[in-house]
């Protein structure tokens, strides 16, 4: 960790064997875990709260204080768990007194140019490719996949091992198990491959694009099809994922795809 040219506050929390390069700074209240590695033009501010094992590429900004003209000071952190790659140029920032932290789980991956913004949750195992990047309160679960240059709109929610295209806007929610795309952003179809590859068995993804032909395919509301699935689908754990998802939702989920929509 002895690195002459980078600028460590004493009243920062390094472990012992934390690799810091050339050129880094990192500020006071931050505390880095054991095996990380933070690259050289790396900016480390107040607040920091950083995990074991991580990898943080050059010129990453972490813990910023938030894009939020609504934000007074408070004392609020960013905390970033196990195994996370952050790559160039990413900026996460702190949370507000909204929730007091944006949180990032272990194992994920977030490419370069990516941007975090404040009190969005993360989960584990998720990956945001270059250039993606989160308003304010999105929550994504886990084993999620964000496109290269998605932008996703304040309080959107993402579900697990859900797929969004690059280049899609979102704003609106995401249910879990599904591909997302195009613009506006449509449903178009169940992230099958990734869920074999998770050790999904085929029966059960069967049964999951049974639920969403109801939801997005068959041409119900949303209150029609969630109702057809309660009354008829057997339940399962991600059945009822799915309808914990959707009546949880704040903003509305996707919709379902139209060749009409495209017109």
């Amino acid at each position: 960790m002895n690195q002459p040219l980078a600028y460590v506050n004493p009243q920062a929390k390094v472990a012992a064997n934390v690799v810091i390069e050339p050129f880094v700074s990192i500020d006071k209240n931050v505390v880095i875990e054991e095996g990380t590695w933070v690259g050289s033009n790396v900016t480390i501010m107040e607040g920091a709260r950083i995990g074991k094992n991580c990898k943080i590429f050059p010129g990453a900004v972490i813990s910023a204080i938030p894009q939020d003209l609504k934000f007074a000071g408070e004392d609020t952190i960013v905390k970033i768990g196990n195994n996370v790659t952050i790559r160039e140029f990413v900026t996460i920032n702190r949370g507000t007194k909204a929730s007091y932290e944006t949180v990032i789980g272990d194992n994920t991956l977030i490419m370069a140019y990516a941007h975090i913004a404040h009190d969005c949750v993360i989960g584990n195992n998720v990956i945001m490719a270059n250039a993606a990047m989160l308003a304010g309160h999105v929550t994504i679960d886990d084993w999620a996949i964000i496109g290269g240059m998605v932008p996703i709109h304040q309080f959107c929610h993402i579900g697990a091992h859900s797929i969004i295209a690059g280049g899609a806007g979102v704003g609106k929610d995401v249910p879990p198990y599904t591909k997302a795309a195009r613009n506006p952003l449509s449903y178009v179809g169940v992230n099958s491959i990734g869920l074999r590859r998770r050790g999904f068995s085929p029966d059960v993804i069967n049964k999951i694009q049974d639920i969403y032909r109801i939801i997005f395919v068959k041409g119900y509301n949303v209150t029609q099809a969630v109702e057809i699935i309660e009354a008829k689908v057997e339940a399962t754990p991600e059945r009822d994922e799915i309808l914990l998802f959707i009546a949880n939702s704040s903003r509305g989920i996707m919709k379902g795809y139209s060749k009409v929509r495209e017109k």
